[in-house]
């Protein structure tokens, strides 16, 4: 059995949970870190998620998924996959994004999982390629200007 590889981020944001939550569920923060783009869903477990934004004057589906959980304010996990991938779309090809919020004296602990690649079509490379650009580090950063600012 292959060893698994998740990417796990943590930040702390000098802000309450629910300024954080705003950030991530809002799409008009999530295209200031994420790429240009936003997330079109209901937030519904079982729903579908897009992540859609516009490059060079086209809009581009990015990632597709699903809502997995919500509990608003707490933790959302929603399945990721890249449509513009050379590996089929398949339920066993798509990651777990996990988003988990403890606020702690005015601050929020931040931290974002994704995996498990060691189950996934090419999961060594998507592991290597997202590890080279930082997991999630820098849009945690991002992140937090945006809620800290």
């Amino acid at each position: 059995m292959p060893k698994e590889m998740t990417i796990k981020n943590t930040v702390t944001i000098a802000a309450p949970a629910s300024k954080v939550w705003d950030a991530l569920v809002n799409p008009e923060h999530t295209k200031k870190y994420m790429f240009g783009c936003e997330p079109i869903t209901n937030w519904q477990p079982g729903s579908s998620i897009r992540w859609v934004g516009v490059f060079d004057d086209k809009e581009i589906e990015a990632v597709t998924g699903k809502v997995v959980s919500i509990d608003k304010g707490k933790s959302l996990a929603y399945t990721t996959f890249d449509p513009n991938g050379t590996y089929p779309d398949l339920p066993e090809n798509h990651l777990v994004v996990t988003y988990s919020l403890v606020e702690k004296g005015g601050s929020t602990e931040f931290t974002v999982t994704q995996g498990d690649y060691s189950k996934v079509a090419e999961g060594q490379k998507r592991y290597d390629d997202t590890m080279n650009e930082g997991g999630w580090a820098g849009i945690l950063e991002q992140i937090k200007g945006i809620v800290e600012a």
